[in-house]
């Protein structure tokens, strides 16, 4: 069975009135949304709220889910629009950190390449905040989020071939940046 199909009967049980299947989606991404917002806020307590905001968007709408999308790709489309009403609400400047991912290894081994990697993240975190907001977003979405165009245009309602440019400029501005640092 798919997790597209999984999915489907977990919101169809959930309609129906059984609240432990909102209680298995909310676990099965609740760890996808968290990182997703953490990237793009920068920080573990904005992203603590956005989850929360998300399920509590999820429990209240999604009764009322018409699978057009996958239930992955509405999630992700919540997370990433509050996401953005967060930053223009704070007007954060830092978009997201990597450094944590390096923090949350847990078989750190060789401390030179530790911190020879904090050091390429931080060069490459400066150079974000550098690009435009919609380069640094549609970059975040593909490059480590590892979403697929399509999914980035049903997320965003941009054009694939607008998107193409966005991370080709982005990646292209990175790219120069990372060599002159």
């Amino acid at each position: 069975m798919t997790e597209k199909n999984i999915d489907n009967i977990l919101v169809e049980r959930f309609s129906n009135g059984d609240t432990s299947a909102f209680n298995e989606l909310a676990r099965k991404y609740q760890q996808r949304i968290y990182w997703h917002a953490r990237r793009m806020t920068g920080n573990h307590l904005d992203a603590d709220e956005i989850v929360q905001e998300v399920l509590l968007v999820m429990y209240k709408k999604l009764k009322d889910f018409e699978f057009r999308s996958s239930l992955y790709t509405w999630i992700y489309t919540i997370t990433s629009t509050r996401s953005i009403n967060l930053l223009r609400r704070r007007s954060i400047k830092e978009i997201f950190s990597l450094e944590d991912r390096l923090n949350d290894k847990a078989d750190d081994t060789d401390i030179l390449t530790d911190l020879e990697n904090k050091e390429q993240i931080k060069i490459m975190e400066k150079n974000l905040q550098k690009i435009p907001v919609k380069q640094r977003q549609v970059f975040i979405m593909r490059a480590i989020d590892g979403l697929s165009y399509e999914e980035i245009s049903e997320i965003t309602g941009k054009s694939i071939g607008g998107l193409k440019s966005n991370y080709f400029h982005a990646l292209k501005k990175l790219t120069e940046m990372m060599k002159n640092d």
